[in-house]
């Protein structure tokens, strides 16, 4: 499907940045957290996406 072409790098950045500003601004919080944390909005930055973005362009709705 076209629309994850858009979904799975969406996520990869919403991890990236979502790790980094945990280790930078909340580093006192244990690692399972921030890797609960990050996952969660890896989540639901996948699921909004998915909704967002068009599907592919000769599928009738």
């Amino acid at each position: 499907m076209r629309v994850f072409k858009y979904v799975v790098p969406i996520m990869v950045i919403v991890a990236t940045v979502s790790l980094y500003m945990l280790n930078r601004n909340y580093a006192d919080l244990p690692g399972t957290t921030q890797l609960l944390i990050t996952v969660g909005a890896m989540i639901v930055s996948g699921i909004i996406s998915y909704f967002l973005f068009p599907r592919d362009e000769n599928e009738n709705s």
